[in-house]
Order: structure tokens, then C-alpha cells, then sequence
């Protein structure tokens, strides 16, 4: 007969823990997960608004799908996990309403699964806590409807480490077998690199230390990781000029990765810079930032209570894989994403929650209500600033998009309409929302020639944005301009009165 989990829970009585069979034998448990992960989505939909256009790397992505427009160049860090997430709407349908729709809701779906996966390693209310606290930071309630990889790494992340320790205390437990792989190529499948730094506590524990062997733990693992980024690597060798070379290129792209500390970086990110690169400029304010300093020493606190109940393990194992993901984004590179750390925050979530749960109920009955009160207190106002960080980062970032679109609306009304092809600043988004294709003589996105622009320029619509004022390349210089938003254009002679010559 399999066995079942039997890991002492917060608050049990320590004279006889429950069983654990019976915990996640208990029906309301789901439903509470099934409300954190429903109003994460409705959150979603109400605040980030489906209308939002797609962003810079969501162009890039989309395209590779869509018939809307050619796809743009596929860099060599990207893979192509999120052009088939997004395939079964953006193959048909141009609405980015519909597909911000679509991922609000898979990825509400995805946190309700990775929940799940923990039910009998920590109590229900100590996951649907954790669920809510990612649920509600403003990066998370931001890149959940987003088509980027970064949400999708941190659920396979939770996932695959619950499945993992669920496999390990019963050998016998296939569908925690067959989760630890599809979770783990959920992850390569995202972002390859991203998987490996993720899985490397669990691959050592599975072969160095000897009570933690299972020859199909390995495998399950490793074949998750080859299934994920076997398209990835094949696509090095026939794209890129091998695997070593992507990933080189991979490296260069992001600036060379090595020793740079980049913490100052994701703080000054903590603001609603979606990208901060270079990461210049003041810092956040201190009630912005106070929650990043509070995460690390709460998820420490959970580790010293879950060793204190003799579950350490479980939490020290989060804390490991939390940790290996996030040492390339805050040591290893010279700029800062706030999204880069959405697998570290789901990874420290139970943790933490496992610590905030344990100061509310252990406290004696005279100071419960003080710990209760200044726990409801904090948490209020942290909510507040997230919702205020994610409002203004919702009404930037759809202000930038649209101008992006209106700058599509004029390339149209001066003739560069499909087929048609754009270069220069903005390039990338702005082909994307007029339909045409995207190039580049130089840069991270060079995959053309000056001379192919040319020759391009007397058979269809080019044109070469600038910034107002920034001077255009040499060989479009006595091509008329306009301007188009805040942009200018330079378009090719070719086009005129709105037709093609």
C-alpha cells in the first residue's frame, strides 16, 4: 500500500498530528485555493485592464503566431514557450482584449493547480495565504494577462518542487512523478535557463544525498528539462550556430552575464519600471520598497518555525530554489525587470505565509489580538501600495501602447500598409500594430542589410522611424518625412499619395 505524506502542520496539536490523508481528503480546502485563484483573475480583469495593448516583447512573441502581422526576429535568450501559450487565440484573432482575457484566466487556473500540489505539506490556510500574498503584488496582478514567459516559470517553479517533495516520501506516487516533469518542462519550455537554475537544489539532493535517491525522481526530472528545452537547443543548432553560440549571444544580449550586483536595480524597479535599463534615477519611496526587505527576514522566520515543528526540510528547500533563481537577476546581470523575480516571490510565498499564519494563532489569547491587529494593519497598507504602484504602471505602459498604435493608424493614412516593412527606434511594436515586418542592420535584432532596405523600398511600403530629431541613416535622408505620434518617419519614395509607385 502507498504511503502518504506525514509532515507535522502549523498549529497541529502536538500530542497527535493529523493524518495527512485526511487533510487533503477535506473538500472546502480546494474551494478555498478555488477562491484565491478566481479573484486573482477577476483582479486581473478589473485592474489591468483587457484593453491594454501588447507590449514590446509581447509583439515579438504574438507574431511568431499571429496572421496580423510577419513574425519579428526571434532573439536568441527568447524561446518559444509563449508564442504556443498564446497560440490558441492569437492564430485567429487579433483582439489583444480577448487574449488578456484568455491568460487572465490560465493563469488563474495555473496558481489554483501549483496550490494544490502543497495541499498535506502545509495546512489550507497557510496555501490560500500564500496564494493571495503572490496573488496581490502589483508585478503578479501585471504579468498574469501578459503574453510573457516570467508567471509561467514561477507556477511551474511552485509546482514542480511540491511534486518533487510529494515523489520523494512515496515512491510510488506516479501522478506526483508525472507532475515533477511537466512542471519542470513547463519551465524549459518558458525559459530554459530559468528551469536549470530553478531545479539545481532538487538535482543534487536527488543524487548526492543517498536518503533522497529515486533513479525515477531523476528521470522524471531530467526529461521534463530535455522535453522543455529540446526545441530550444535544436533551434541553437540550426539558427543560431550551435548551442554554445546562443547562448553566448544569449549572454552578450543581456549584457554579459557575470559578477554584477543588480539589487539596487530591482529596487529602483519596485516602482512600476517595467524595464530598467540603464536603471538610473532615484530610488522608490521607502513605503514602496518595504516589502522587499521584509520578505527575505518573514521567509526566514517561516524557516525557523518549520525546523522548530521538524519540517524544515520542506521550507529549506523552497528557500534553495528561491534562491538559485534569483542569484542571475540580482548578482549576474546589469539591468532589472521587476517580472525576473515573479519565481523567487511564489517560491518565499509559503514561507512567509507559513510565518504570518504561526504569529497570529500562537500567541497567547492576551496579545493574539495585538498580533492579529498589527498584522491586519500592515498588510492593509501594503495592499494599498501595491494597487497604487500597479494603477500608475497600468496607465503608463497603456499610454506608451497606444501611442504605438497611433503611430500605426498614420503609417496607414500615408500609404505604408501591408505588405510593408519598418526599421529604426520603436521598430519592433510599431511593425507589429501596422501589420508589417520588423528589421534591423544592427543591434540585437540585426537580421537584414542596408542594401536589402533598399531594394525592398521599390517593391513595397519602408519606412525608418526616429526619435524628433534623431537623424535617420545615410540612405534615407532624401526620403520625405512625416511625423507620426511622437515619432518621425522616413518614407521610402516609392510611396506616394498614399499608393505605392
Amino acid at each position: 500500500m502507498a504511503k502518504t505524506l506525514n509532515l507535522p502542520l502549523v498549529g497541529a496539536a502536538r500530542r497527535s498530528p493529523p493524518s495527512t490523508r485526511r487533510t487533503f481528503r477535506r473538500p472546502h480546502g480546494q474551494q478555498w485555493l478555488a477562491v484565491v485563484a478566481g479573484a486573482f483573475t477577476v483582479a486581473q480583469l478589473i485592474l489591468v485592464r483587457p484593453g491594454m495593448g501588447l507590449g514590446w516583447d509581447e509583439t515579438v512573441y504574438v507574431s511568431q503566431v499571429s496572421s496580423h502581422a510577419p513574425a519579428a526576429f526571434f532573439s536568441a535568450p527568447r524561446a518559444r514557450g509563449v508564442p504556443l501559450l498564446v497560440a490558441p487565440i492569437a492564430s485567429w484573432s487579433s483582439s489583444t482584449a480577448l487574449l488578456r482575457v484568455y491568460l487572465a484566466v490560465l493563469s488563474g487556473l495555473g496558481l489554483f493547480l501549483a496550490l494544490r500540489v502543497w495541499r498535506g505539506l502545509f495546512p489550507i490556510r497557510v496555501l490560500a495565504s500564500a496564494g493571495a500574498l503572490f496573488a496581490t503584488l502589483w508585478v503578479t496582478l501585471f504579468y498574469g494577462p501578459q503574453a510573457m514567459p516570467n508567471y509561467w516559470v514561477a507556477i511551474g517553479a511552485l509546482a514542480c518542487v511540491g511534486c518533487f517533495l510529494r515523489a520523494q516520501a512515496d515512491r510510488f506516487d506516479r501522478a506526483a512523478l508525472w507532475g515533477v516533469g511537466l512542471s519542470a518542462a513547463l519551465m524549459a519550455w518558458m525559459r530554459p535557463t530559468d528551469a536549470v537554475y530553478v531545479t539545481l537544489p532538487l538535482l543534487v539532493l536527488v543524487v548526492s544525498v543517498r536518503r533522497w535517491r529515486r533513479p525515477r525522481l531523476l528521470v522524471a526530472l531530467v526529461a521534463g528539462l530535455v522535453a522543455g528545452a529540446g526545441e530550444w537547443v535544436i533551434e541553437a543548432y540550426v539558427s543560431y550556430g550551435g548551442l554554445a553560440q546562443r547562448l553566448s549571444d544569449g549572454s552578450e544580449i543581456q549584457g554579459g552575464l557575470g559578477w554584477n550586483i543588480a539589487i539596487g536595480d530591482q529596487m529602483r524597479s519596485l516602482g512600476g519600471r517595467v524595464l530598467c535599463r540603464p536603471c538610473t534615477g532615484a530610488m522608490p519611496a521607502p513605503p514602496v520598497m518595504l516589502w522587499w526587505f521584509a520578505l527575505p527576514v518573514v521567509a526566514a522566520l517561516g524557516a525557523v518555525i518549520a525546523v522548530k515543528a521538524r519540517r524544515g526540510v520542506t521550507t529549506l528547500l523552497l528557500l534553495a530554489c528561491a534562491a538559485t533563481v534569483g542569484i542571475p537577476y540580482l548578482f549576474m546581470i546589469g539591468y532589472a525587470a521587476p517580472r525576473f523575480l515573479l519565481p523567487v516571490y511564489i517560491l518565499l510565498s509559503i514561507p512567509v505565509a507559513d510565518a504570518l499564519v504561526h504569529l497570529v494563532t500562537a500567541p497567547s489569547r492576551a496579545w493574539r489580538p495585538v498580533a492579529v491587529t498589527l498584522l491586519a494593519v500592515g498588510l492593509a497598507g501594503h495592499l494599498a501600495v501595491q494597487f497604487v504602484v500597479l494603477e500608475h504602471t497600468v496607465h503608463s505602459t497603456t499610454v506608451s501602447h497606444q501611442d504605438w498604435a497611433d503611430a500605426a493608424t498614420e503609417l496607414h493614412r500615408l500609404g505604408v500598409r501591408p505588405p510593408c516593412m519598418l526599421t529604426g527606434y520603436d521598430g519592433v511594436p510599431v511593425a507589429f500594430y501596422a501589420g508589417c515586418s520588423s528589421v534591423d542592420t544592427s543591434g540585437h535584432n540585426a537580421n537584414t542589410t542596408t542594401g536589402a532596405i533598399v531594394r525592398a523600398g521599390q517593391r513595397i511600403p519602408v519606412g525608418v522611424l526616429t526619435t524628433p530629431g534623431g537623424k535617420p541613416p545615410a540612405y534615407a535622408r532624401t526620403w520625405p518625412a512625416h511625423r507620426v505620434g511622437r515619432l518621425m518617419v522616413y518614407v521610402a519614395p516609392a510611396v506616394q499619395g498614399g499608393r505605392t509607385a
